[in-house]
């Protein structure tokens, strides 16, 4: 079958592939899931990995399957798999489990291992190709009504994590009922971010660089949101998601009182700020105020992602269609695929179609026209 990868540590050695295809006796105890890869997003971290900044290949290979926001269909399944049958629309989480505690639980995107492992990003091949094998307590159930928007499930969410922590983490003040949020950067992870805090009554204003109106202000005031490209506050929650570090501390600045910065940014590089220290140390001292930070996602914030889609499905119909701007039309356009993600203009998610989704005995292709099934 033919999969996307890249060499690590080989800058720009994105290339297609033929490897074999997975069974489900690739997993021991008859507990093996087929998946037939539909649609795969891909963002600036498949970007990064082509240009050699950081991925490793698993153990044993020289190559490195890319693609980490999976959607696909379950063609077969073991013996001892239960809640799942072949029909079924799936996704699959990203991270895999290492040797510590928080590992153990299932909480391994908390886990404090040096080394880590992830699907498509670091020592396991991701989902850039035709099929994967997986256990299924990595593998969660797609509602039929969001395929077209499943591929979106990802990094809603990376969203969902770092909102329902900052939840759960403000309970030590026992009451606390935030009105205003802020969101920083528009893209897909900040429109989504969007999403679901306006999906929990919150006021929300999303700033950005860009000057409105374009595509990605016109879908946060679709939401009812507020887009600006100056910052103002205070606000209770702020999800930080721009890739700027310089942001991180903009955002700090106008923090209320008893209230939670978020931030999701990887911010690769050495730059130094020079930032007002002693005015944002007191202000989150005096001010009982909290920052933390959130990378990746474990089951419970898929399976929670997926409440949020089906919500905006019905509350915002047509809204998550919307940010799939770029459809890449099979693996063998991986080249078109790299280059829209480095120099494409008016991008919100590129995703490659791998296969046309199936749906009561007909494939449903990219523009979601209807096609019978042939074989």
């Amino acid at each position: 079958m033919k999969a996307i990868a890249v060499i690590p540590g080989k800058p720009n050695s994105i290339h297609l592939r033929d490897v074999p295809k997975p069974s489900v006796s690739d997993v021991p105890d008859g507990c093996g899931v087929l998946v037939k890869v539909l649609r795969v997003g891909v963002d600036g971290t498949d970007k990064e990995i082509n240009m050699a900044e950081y991925g490793m290949a698993p153990p044993g290979f020289d190559y490195l399957i890319i693609g980490h926001e999976s959607f696909g269909v379950v063609e077969e399944v073991g013996p001892k798999v239960f809640g799942l049958v072949p029909g079924d629309y799936v996704v699959a989480t990203v991270r895999r489990p290492g040797s510590s505690i928080y590992d153990k639980i299932g909480t391994y995107d908390m886990t404090t291992d040096d080394t880590y492992f992830e699907r498509g990003i670091n020592l396991r091949h991701g989902y850039l190709t035709e099929y994967y094998v997986d256990s299924p307590e990595y593998i969660v159930k797609v509602p039929q009504g969001l395929r077209k928007v499943a591929v979106l499930m990802e990094p809603m969410s990376v969203a969902q994590k770092g909102i329902l922590q900052a939840f759960e983490i403000q309970q030590r003040l026992h009451v606390w009922q935030p009105r205003r949020a802020a969101v920083m950067g528009s893209g897909t992870l900040g429109l989504l971010a969007t999403l679901a805090l306006r999906l929990r009554g919150l006021e929300v204003t999303t700033f950005a660089r860009n000057k409105h109106p374009y595509l990605n202000s016109m879908l946060i005031e679709g939401l009812g949101a507020k887009y600006l490209s100056t910052s103002f506050g205070p606000f209770d929650i702020i999800f930080e998601g721009t890739g700027s570090s310089t942001v991180v501390f903009e955002a700090a600045d106008v923090l209320a009182k008893n209230g939670v910065l978020i931030l999701s940014s990887i911010t690769g590089g050495g730059k130094r700020l020079e930032i007002p220290g002693d005015k944002i140390n007191l202000d989150f001292v005096l001010g009982n105020k909290l920052m933390f930070g959130t990378v990746n996602a474990n089951r419970e914030y898929f399976e929670s992602g997926a409440k949020d889609l089906s919500q905006a499905e019905l509350q915002y119909p047509g809204w998550l269609s919307k940010l799939l701007t770029n459809p890449i039309k099979g693996l063998e356009n991986y080249e078109q695929m790299i280059q829209t993600l480095t120099s494409g203009t008016a991008v919100i998610k590129v995703y490659v179609e791998v296969a046309p989704i199936p749906m009561n005995g007909k494939m449903e292709n990219v523009d979601g026209k209807m096609m019978e099934m042939v074989g």
